[in-house]
């Protein structure tokens, strides 16, 4: 039965493999395509996390076909996974696999339009507006207008750092929100580029 109810529970919440996989820590999804054709059953604990995942109880998931009852389920609106990215790796890209430290399930309609990741905030610079620990929704872009907070990679795209943008003729002032810290101006001897805007900041995950 637990076959035929996850199958069942994933399609009708409109979530992929691959998706359900992310959530539940793995890399691939031929797990979930091995449970779904009933080549084998997850341990108790996965098993428990996918009822919570879908908001039902362990024994319905396990022994009910839930196809019958879906006035009993809660629809999971559609979700994306969006990465996060802690410490740069020198000389890689933003969106590489060793920069990224986790994933978010982040529903669809919420998104803004572009390309999305998650910064994880280190410091409190930006307090209290942006947490230390936080995880801030970042849109790739090059530009962003006086007074916004971007993400701005600096020491030779090694290091990321979320600051308030302000335009000065040919340079950059980067500004904390946390009046301990001085600005960092950003010129032809120190450079940096802007490679998105913040959009969101997830202080409590």
């Amino acid at each position: 039965m637990f076959s035929k109810n996850l199958k069942y529970l994933r399609e009708k919440n409109a979530m992929e493999q691959m998706e359900l996989a992310n959530l539940l820590g793995k890399k691939s999804s031929s797990s979930i395509s091995e449970w779904e054709s009933g080549k084998y059953t997850p341990k108790i604990g996965v098993l428990s996390e996918i009822a919570n995942i879908f908001h039902v109880e362990l024994d319905d998931l396990m022994n009910r076909d839930l196809s019958f009852k879906p006035t009993n389920i809660l629809t999971i609106k559609p979700t994306k996974i969006i990465p996060v990215i802690g410490e740069i790796a020198c000389g890689s890209p933003i969106l590489a696999d060793e920069n990224i430290i986790d994933t978010v399930a982040f529903p669809v309609e919420l998104l803004p339009s572009g390309d999305i990741f998650f910064l994880k905030a280190s410091g409190d610079s930006m307090e209290p507006v942006i947490n230390d620990g936080a995880y801030v929704m970042i849109r790739k872009q090059e530009t962003i207008e006086n007074g916004e907070i971007g993400a701005v990679l600096l020491n030779d795209d090694t290091e990321a750092t979320l600051k308030k943008i302000r335009k000065m003729g040919n340079s950059i002032l980067l500004e904390a929100i946390n009046s301990d810290y001085e600005p960092i101006l950003i010129n032809e001897d120190y450079p940096a580029r802007i490679i998105g805007k913040a959009v969101k900041v997830l202080n409590d995950l």
